[in-house]
C-alpha cells in the first residue's frame, strides 16, 4: 500500500510539474486566447444564448479549480527549494544565526517574535558605526548584560577599527 501510494506521488509530482510547466508558456496563453475567440465568435450564431455563456463559464470554472491544486502543488515544491538553498547557506556562513534554519517550519507567533528581534538588530546596526557587526546571538548578549562592549556586540576587528579612528589616534 505504501509504495503504491508513493507511486500515486510520484506520478501526480510529475503531471503536476509538466502541467505547470505547459500551462504558463506562450503556446497555452496562445490557445486560451483563440478559444475565447472562437467562443465569442459563435455568440451571434447561438443568439448568445444561456448553454453558449454556460460552455465558457462551466469550463473556465473547471479549468481554474484543477489550476488551483497544480499551482499551489508548483508553489509548494518551489518554496522547499527555496528555504533548502538558503538553509544552506546560513548553515555555509560564518556568523550567520543557525536558528533561521527550517524558520518556515515556526509558528506565525513564533515568527513573528523573531521578527522583532531583527528589527531591534536592525535599529542597533544602524546605531553603530558603518562596518561594525552584530548579531542576533550578540544582541542578546546585550540585552542580559546591558552593554554592547561587555556582550561583544561590536564584533573586535570593529572596536580596533573604531579605536585607531578615534581623535587624538594615529
Amino acid at each position: 500500500m505504501k509504495r503504491k501510494n508513493r507511486d500515486l506521488k510520484e506520478v501526480f509530482s510529475r503531471l503536476t510539474a509538466k502541467t505547470s510547466e505547459a500551462a504558463g508558456s506562450f503556446w497555452a496563453f496562445s490557445a486560451a486566447a483563440l478559444i475565447v475567440l472562437a467562443w465569442a465568435a459563435t455568440g451571434p450564431f447561438f443568439h448568445y444564448s444561456e448553454v453558449w455563456q454556460l460552455v465558457i463559464n462551466t469550463s473556465t470554472t473547471i479549468i481554474t479549480f484543477l489550476m488551483v491544486f497544480i499551482i499551489q502543488h508548483a508553489q509548494n515544491k518551489d518554496m522547499r527549494a527555496v528555504h533548502l538553498k538558503l538553509n544552506e547557506l546560513i548553515a555555509a556562513v560564518d556568523g550567520a544565526s543557525n536558528r533561521l534554519i527550517d524558520v518556515e517550519d515556526l509558528s506565525d507567533r513564533e515568527v513573528e517574535a523573531l521578527y522583532h528581534r531583527f528589527q531591534t538588530l536592525a535599529r542597533t546596526a544602524a546605531k553603530l558605526e558603518h562596518g561594525a557587526k552584530v548579531s542576533i546571538e550578540q544582541e542578546e548578549g546585550k540585552a542580559e548584560t546591558g552593554a554592547h562592549e561587555r556582550s561583544g556586540a561590536v564584533k573586535p576587528e570593529a572596536r580596533q577599527r573604531k579605536r585607531s579612528q578615534a581623535p587624538g589616534r594615529s
